[in-house]
């Protein structure tokens, strides 16, 4: 196993991997261990969405280091910002990416006026919310087809149909979408309001994790979306801006179960040290392979509107590994602890399952394998 993975890691060594704003980084971390540890627990049975956590590390700046000054655009800061929350709870991590990316859509927006109403709220943590671009980003690649219809009507469009699945959600939160155009061919991506009376919020099933990030189903009942809510129009080519940010942003997520994964091995290297290391993987393997995917993730994040095509398929590579040594990692650190680790108690289940989560979340391993093929 540790060798497929280190074959498919054939990267190349970055000398030093360059650490961005490690002020902020560290604040982030301070507010993860102080206010989001209590709750990580509750977090993953779904008794806690941790609202007001999220709310601190937008006050601090975990959500604006990303948005683009003048032109360029830098996501080392905020990957960074997103592992050092993903060491204490893989599910808000996510949600930090859920954040962090309705921050990127609002930030490359040529909608001038939604940008300048929404930007600081959704960089700062005042408004919270989502990306609702799992169907989307599926259909694109012929997975599935649009869920959501839309006309246009004096003002703006006329939405309907229904997503089964968008996260870091509330009564007062915001997501970006897309719908299919039903009057002429054309794709539109703009925000869901999820205070509009015809957006409707329906709790869903429970997972086999984090139930505490507000993911639910969204119905749109001929919800009206006036053209101050559109992101952009042709949508298109602003996913085509946009779409390796969405990606690059989510190692953060896996870097944060990778490094604890890490730190569990670790901890329990002294009581079952001497049984342990007849284990083929050990915590120095994962520190090399975090350091390598970290190294080749800070690279790539100093240039997100790169349209090169070898650029491109560096980030889906890059995804489908992170995906993959989180769940060699995440078994790894079980194996390691053991019978402690099957407690509930013991976070090395948690992050077994939360691994499992970077694997699957859009775009998925296998929608990973399936680009990288179409590419």
């Amino acid at each position: 196993m540790r060798e497929r993975i280190m074959g498919s890691l054939a990267l190349s060594r970055v000398e030093a991997v360059d650490q961005p704003a490690p002020s902020l980084v560290d604040e982030v971390a301070r507010i993860a261990r102080e206010a989001l540890a209590p709750l990580a627990a509750g977090i993953d049975a779904g008794s806690v969405y941790p609202a007001e956590v999220l709310r601190q590390f937008g006050k601090v700046g975990a959500w604006g280091s990303h948005v683009p000054q003048e032109g360029p655009a830098d996501l080392r800061c905020a990957i960074q910002s997103m592992a050092a929350i993903g060491e204490v709870c893989g599910a808000t991590a996510f949600m930090a990416w859920c954040q962090t990316t309705l921050v990127w859509y609002a930030a490359n927006s040529t909608n001038l006026r939604l940008a300048k109403r929404f930007g600081d709220g959704f960089s700062t943590g005042r408004l919270l919310g989502g990306t609702g671009l799992s169907n989307p980003m599926k259909s694109f690649f012929g997975i599935e087809k649009l869920k959501l219809k839309g006309r246009k009507v004096e003002g703006g469009y006329i939405v309907r149909g229904a997503l089964p699945w968008v996260s870091n959600l509330g009564p007062d939160h915001y997501f970006g979408t897309i719908f299919e155009r039903e009057d002429e061919p054309g794709l539109v991506m703009f925000l869901a309001d999820c205070a509009d009376p015809a957006i409707t919020l329906t709790p869903c099933k429970p997972f086999l994790a984090m139930d505490g990030t507000g993911t639910y189903g969204v119905q749109f009942r001929d919800a009206f979306v006036p053209d101050d809510l559109i992101l952009a129009d042709p949508a298109g080519p602003f996913v085509n801006k946009i779409r390796a940010g969405f990606i690059l942003l989510q190692a953060g997520m896996a870097l944060g179960v990778i490094r604890d994964c890490t730190n569990i091995m670790d901890e329990v290297a002294a009581p079952l040290g001497h049984v342990n290391r007849y284990l083929p993987q050990q915590p120095e393997n994962f520190r090399d392979l975090a350091a390598e995917l970290e190294a080749e993730t800070m690279a790539l994040a100093r240039d997100p509107y790169n349209a090169d095509e070898t650029y491109w398929r560096k980030v889906i590579a890059l995804r489908l590994r992170a995906g993959e040594v989180s769940v060699a990692a995440a078994h790894a650190a079980m194996l390691h602890c053991g019978a402690r680790g099957y407690l509930k108690s013991h976070r090395a289940q948690r992050r077994l399952r939360e691994a499992y989560f970077v694997a699957i979340v859009t775009p998925a391993t296998k929608q990973l394998r399936k680009m990288l093929a179409d590419a």
